[in-house]
């Protein structure tokens, strides 16, 4: 089927902690509308069956919770029956937004996923009822190429959102399609946790997922399509993941993935929102299963000598290395219950410092969540102080295989290379109680290979 993201370069409000009528929201969402109208019509055009656009797109960020409020649109969450916002825009108050979204997909019969700000008045009766007497939810909806409203969804892992509520339980969204079956959705931060986006994908056995996120990009291990890359191959889905473009806030990287390959966009320097639209296979097999038959030799354990380990800082958490030192070698460093081994070798050797880390513990920074990582990364520079930066460009070419006795059957495999970009591993998969990733000469300068696991019982 052929699917539609786009990143969007959203219109701010200059000051969004103001008051402001709901005229005047809606006059500063309309301009963002109005280019969502544009993207719509031309990925119609190159015949797009489906288009997903950026959390926070339409009304922006950093609002308070009362400051929001005339930004929010009226929802009723998708239980309540067939509604179609176009054809029956009088049904409810305050629908101004989704009316437009609904429009869209009718006029140019695609269905279209969008990030909206919703409002749902509630009880007093309700424990957990706020004192304004109204829920305030991010939330996403998907419509219909007939412009119907199929399904919503609530997101539930806030990132520092003081102006939405968490909903009283995960939604687990999806909606039906006629090219490529049914389609998941979550937003953002609900990427790193089981509730809802893990969940769902195994509950429902779903293989294509729609994912609108304003991510702030994280080197080495947490840049968006590096994590959106490593999801799809992980739970073996097709994502369709519609990124915030802000390169002022860090905030770029969309891309439209399937478990082999990925059509991306990482763009750092320019200004100005960007359509992505790719031809992608429906996912109906598993590839899992290949994964138990790789081969692979998993070495025994370094014999020589491991050059000496020390301890650096990296995504905020404190990582236990060893220098990736000579044109080959085998290593390992452990933390807590986690053991991390490699074999490499280069092709050529470069004045570029590579270390292996390590991490098994709980990561507390812009969020909780237990980490466990093997990382084999490129340091900032010569000193061992610089291992865990944020790194761009590379030029080693490195033949490796990373493999780590893992607890959690959630590993996220991570290739990054040099100028932000993917690359696919040649085999990874489970041997012998460890999960490994071999991959022979990467396409250019190494980055970041890593294991990225979560364990989710231990959050």
């Amino acid at each position: 089927y052929v699917a539609a993201v786009y990143e969007h370069e959203s219109i701010l409000s200059p000051s969004p902690a103001a008051l402001v009528e709901r005229r005047s929201a809606l006059e500063l969402m309309g301009r963002n509308l109005d280019v969502y109208e544009q993207q719509v019509l031309a990925a119609a055009r190159q015949g797009a069956q489906i288009i997903v656009f950026p959390e926070d797109g339409i009304h922006g960020f950093n609002f308070t919770r009362s400051s929001i409020y005339p930004y929010l649109d009226f929802i009723p969450h998708s239980h309540s029956g067939k509604w179609n916002p176009c054809r029956e825009p009088y049904l409810f108050n305050d629908t101004e937004v989704v009316q437009r979204l609904s429009c869209m997909a009718l006029k140019n019969k695609i269905f279209l996923v969008a990030n909206l700000g919703t409002k749902q008045p509630c009880e007093r009766s309700d424990p957990r009822c706020p004192p304004d007497g109204r829920y305030q939810f991010n939330t996403n909806v998907a419509l219909a190429a007939d412009g119907t409203l199929l399904a919503t969804y609530r997101k539930h892992n806030l990132y520092f959102e003081y102006a939405f509520d968490t909903p009283p339980e995960p939604d687990y969204a999806f909606f039906d399609t006629p090219f490529a079956g049914k389609f998941g959705m979550f937003t953002c931060f609900d990427i790193l946790f089981f509730e809802p986006a893990v969940n769902l994908i195994r509950q429902y056995n779903l293989k294509q997922i729609v994912y609108p996120t304003a991510w702030m990009n994280q080197l080495p291990l947490l840049s968006a399509v590096e994590f959106q890359q490593a999801f799809a191959t992980a739970f073996n889905v097709n994502i369709l993941a519609a990124n915030i473009h802000h390169p002022t806030l860090g905030m770029t990287g969309s891309g439209i993935y399937t478990p082999v390959k990925s059509f991306i966009y990482h763009n750092m320097e320019s200004y100005g929102g960007k359509l992505i639209v790719a031809e992608i296979p429906v996912i109906t097999t598993d590839y899992k299963t290949n994964l138990e038959k790789t081969p692979g030799r998993v070495s025994e354990k370094g014999k020589e000598q491991s050059p000496p380990s020390f301890y650096a800082e990296m995504m905020y958490d404190n990582f236990t290395f060893v220098p990736v030192w000579g044109e080959k070698g085998e290593l390992q460093v452990c933390a807590n219950t986690l053991c991390c081994y490699l074999n490499y070798q280069r092709a050529v050797l470069t004045d570029e410092l590579y270390a292996l880390g390590v991490f098994d513990g709980l990561h507390t920074v812009h969020g909780t969540y237990y980490v466990q990582a093997c990382a084999l990364v490129k340091c900032g520079g010569l000193s061992f102080s610089t291992c865990g930066q944020e790194v761009t460009d590379a030029t080693a070419l490195i033949d490796f295989q990373l493999w780590g006795n893992m607890s959690t059957p959630y590993i996220f495999p991570l290739l990054l290379t040099s100028g932000i970009t993917l690359d696919f591993a040649d085999h990874m998969g489970w041997k012998n109680n460890h999960y490994f990733l071999s991959k022979n000469r990467t396409s250019s300068g190494l980055l970041t290979a890593a294991l990225y696991g979560r364990w989710y019982e231990k959050d």
